[in-house]
């Protein structure tokens, strides 16, 4: 396996309107960022990502562009950007960009022209088609397709100007490109030399995969039930005829000139071909993408994100398993992740975010990441456990998200005389919400946990927990027990360490399937055989060694700073959510 740096990077997410406000306006800044990178240095980060910061009317908090080489004046500016860069490469780290251009803003200076008139030339930069008509005559949508991120809404805006509909899949307000004109194509290829001579080192590429439709623009199938208006496209979309056409005309004309990191957002796909065309070797377009079917485990399948299903360690034994092998069998690339900013907290998802077991299940999932193969991104609150915010938070005055929104609206609408009914559905809201991941960043005990002063009423509201749950604390525990943070810092460092083994190495999963423990075997080179032991249940767990396993001795765990003391041979007891890594024998 041929090695690389950005295989080795360790990438860290910051939200940039939750990480640290400077100026007193309670939304985070660049300033505020750089303010902070003494911390990330400290923590083993290498690649700085940050999600949009670029001039926007935040309907979708910066994911809906109005102009990709300007920075929105809530976070500062372009110097602001260049004195980032330049302090990142002073500790050895670089800025990835977070690359948006499946649509852009309705304030976009193309999108205003593209709607002013038919016969305006930017008018095909932008999916428009004329309405269907309904037996009065008004218009109606040209299809059935329903918007990403409010399913009861359709993904067509009506524009009563031009009296045509224009594709908007996410919301009215982000207007999707249209990718079949080769001067949209040429106009993507220029925002992104922009920014790699500027000094970034690669992109983080938004919805990537939905950037070329099926041009027939067929309804979609009824699969959220005859109850409901419109329903999602996604087999129109997802992977379209052309993306791949599209993604190497990227990589000629602009990445192989940088040698920029890449890493695609790409929902709604998990075919093992179909993402080796992406990421493999030599021939694939991109670095890497991030493979949803962790994230998407308690989905209902077939259904929208915003639903909840039961899931066990079976499936994500399952899911983990088979990417490690695809990925290693077929000259591929990985990104492990648990985190981002459009899903909840992993420690309330995947484990127990209670105050007694809420420690011991953020270094769970932190020792499981940092043993896989793959580029390893940490989102920002991770490494401290951050944990979902309770469930007494008010749905209208408490969650922001636009999806979180247009999801309580239309159950209210549904269900707002059937309590029942709605209490189910807050459920969902609780537990999958995006604004969980979205609180501002956790420093210290003191007031608006130190995102920003006494004062200054941040704009949103900070997990209840901040007193117990940040970074202040844990970086300076001098516990007998490390804190999460303390883990992931030694967690990183062991795993740059030990690169031929838990970056590069070989993967095996080990035992027969399980109900609480997934156990696996990595292998190096050079760094020999190591065991991880991970217990994913509140339960103590007896697991039985196999035999052509000799386990040298436990070097690391997540209830002791210390060596664990372990058996070494027949069975190890495992605690309630304890996970812990062995040195093994060739």
């Amino acid at each position: 396996m041929t090695e690389a740096w950005w295989k080795e990077a360790v990438v860290y997410q910051v939200y940039p309107a939750s990480f640290q406000d400077s100026n007193g306006d309670g939304w985070g800044d660049i300033k505020g960022i750089i303010s902070r990178l003494d911390y990330l240095e400290h923590l083993g980060v290498d690649i700085l990502w940050v999600s949009p910061m670029y001039k926007s009317p935040q309907a979708d908090m910066g994911y809906d562009i109005a102009d990709y080489k300007a920075i929105d004046p809530m976070y500062g500016t372009l110097e602001d950007v260049d004195t980032l860069i330049a302090e990142l490469k002073k500790r050895g780290m670089k800025l990835m960009m977070d690359l948006v251009v499946n649509h852009t803003s309705d304030q976009h200076a193309w999108f205003l022209e593209s709607r002013s008139s038919r016969t305006n030339d930017k008018r095909s930069w932008y999916i428009w088609k004329p309405p269907r008509r309904d037996e009065n005559g008004q218009p109606l949508p040209p299809n059935n397709w329903s918007q990403i991120l409010g399913e009861a809404n359709s993904a067509w805006t009506y524009d009563s100007k031009t009296d045509e509909y224009y594709l908007c899949l996410f919301t009215p307000e982000q207007p999707d490109l249209n990718w079949e004109n080769p001067e949209v194509r040429a106009a993507v290829h220029d925002v992104m030399n922009f920014w790699l001579e500027r000094g970034a080192c690669g992109y983080r590429m938004d919805v990537i995969n939905l950037i070329s439709k099926d041009q027939r623009f067929p309804d979609a199938d009824p699969v959220l039930g005859p109850g409901s208006k419109y329903h999602p496209g996604r087999k129109y979309y997802v992977n379209g005829p052309r993306m791949h056409e599209y993604l190497q005309e990227i990589k000629h004309k602009v990445l192989n000139k940088h040698g920029a990191i890449t890493v695609g957002e790409m929902p709604g796909v998990s075919d093992i071909d179909e993402i080796l065309r992406t990421v493999k070797s030599g021939t694939g377009e991109l670095n890497m993408i991030f493979i949803f079917d962790l994230v998407d485990i308690d989905n209902v399948p077939g259904k929208v994100r915003m639903t909840l299903r039961d899931w066990s360690i079976k499936d994500l034994r399952r899911i983990v398993s088979k990417w490690q092998r695809a990925m290693l069998e077929n000259d591929g690339w990985n990104s492990v992740f648990c985190e981002n900013h459009d899903n909840p907290r992993s420690v309330s998802r995947y484990t127990d975010d209670s105050d007694v077991y809420r420690t011991y299940g953020a270094t769970l999932l932190a020792l499981m990441q940092t043993t896989l193969n793959g580029t390893l991104f940490v989102y920002q609150g991770e490494e401290l456990g951050m944990r979902n915010f309770p469930k007494s938070w008010d749905p209208l005055k408490d969650y922001k998200d636009i999806e979180s929104i247009n999801f309580w609206k239309k159950n209210l609408a549904l269900y707002g005389d059937n309590p029942e009914q709605l209490a189910e559905q807050r459920k969902v809201l609780e537990k999958k919400a995006r604004d969980h991941a979205r609180t501002p960043m956790q420093w210290n005990p003191g007031p608006n946990a130190g995102f920003c002063n006494r004062d200054v009423k941040p704009w949103m509201r900070v997990n209840d927990d901040y007193k117990e749950v940040n970074a202040e604390k844990q970086a300076s525990d001098a516990g007998d027990d490390l804190s999460v943070w303390q883990f992931w810092q030694r967690g990183l460092a062991n795993r740059k360490e030990h690169k031929d083994v838990f970056i590069y190495g070989d993967y095996e999963v080990l035992g027969p399937e399980s109900e609480e423990i997934f156990a696996y075997l990595r292998k190096g080179k050079q760094g020999g055989s190591w065991i991880v032991l991970l217990n994913f249940s509140g339960k103590q767990i007896e697991w039985f060694i196999p035999d052509e396993i000799k386990i040298e001795g436990w070097m690391a765990g997540n209830y002791t700073a210390k060596k664990p003391e372990k058996s070494l041979q027949k069975a190890v007891t495992l605690k309630p959510w304890e996970g812990v890594l062995g040195k093994c024998s060739a």
